[in-house]
């Protein structure tokens, strides 16, 4: 099974953003995403921003992997 983690952009700086996934901070390619901006929400799979989500998006994920473990 493939998962995919919701995460909001915090800074954005040559094809990599860095995120925020519930406190934690990392860098992924933003290269596949046009018009990235910080404070944008991203769904995230193998270090790659691969589709812009809205905060409901993100809010249903989080509720939903809270669940599910």
């Amino acid at each position: 099974m493939c998962v995919g983690l919701s995460a909001k952009v915090v800074k954005i700086s040559n094809g990599t953003a860095v995120i925020d996934a519930g406190g934690a901070k990392r860098e992924v390619s933003s290269q596949l995403l046009e018009d990235l901006e910080p404070g944008d929400y991203v769904m995230v799979h193998a270090g790659v921003a691969i589709a812009k989500i809205t905060d409901d998006d993100d809010s249903e994920t989080d509720q939903l992997m809270e669940e599910f473990l």
